[in-house]
């Protein structure tokens, strides 16, 4: 590869990281064909962008940025993996192809300007997703006007469940 492919390569994979959420990196040697395209649509379904890059090109991508950090785990054939959308989605399918197929391997990751190792990147594939934060969020913004309401309306329901006792007793 020439110096201006380099290059292109280069601007491709920052443009690529420029909004990235996590990374995951993956060893993926003596993996057939079928199962790296599966393991990439399995990717592409989650939003997530999966390539296989040259280390040396994805170190100086990264060079004075946050993810520098990550440059330890950038050894031998790598497959970088990458979410914009959710920090958990990336993490989330390669910790569950990992445990299914056991060539391809976890190396670490990188998220929130720190590095990950195999336990780090296992953490972040249990973390909810965004429709699951989401949910949580809008339940907590519900809960304090239900709570107001119940207490608004408790006490004269409450007066007419004793008026309604005191109905049945006197009818007994």
């Amino acid at each position: 590869m020439d110096r201006t492919g380099k290059e292109a390569v280069i601007g491709e994979i920052k443009e690529s990281f420029e909004n990235v959420m996590s990374i995951v990196l993956a060893d993926f040697r003596g993996m057939d064909v079928g199962s790296v395209t599966e393991l990439r649509e399995e990717f592409r379904k989650a939003n997530c962008g999966y390539k296989v890059l040259k280390n040396t090109l994805v170190k100086l991508a990264i060079k004075g940025t946050d993810m520098e950090v990550m440059s330890e785990h950038l050894a031998g054939p790598t497959a970088v993996i990458w979410s914009t959308e959710s920090p958990a989605d990336a993490a989330k399918v390669a910790v569950k192809y990992a445990k299914e197929n056991k060539k391809f391997v976890i190396k670490g990751g990188y998220f929130e300007g720190e590095s990950l190792d195999v336990a780090g990147v296992d953490r972040l594939s249990k973390m909810p997703d965004k429709p699951a934060c989401q949910a949580s969020l809008l339940m907590t913004f519900i809960a304090a006007p239900q709570q107001f309401v119940r207490q608004t309306i408790a006490g004269p329901q409450n007066f007419m469940y004793l008026l309604a006792a005191r109905e049945r007793s006197l009818n007994s």
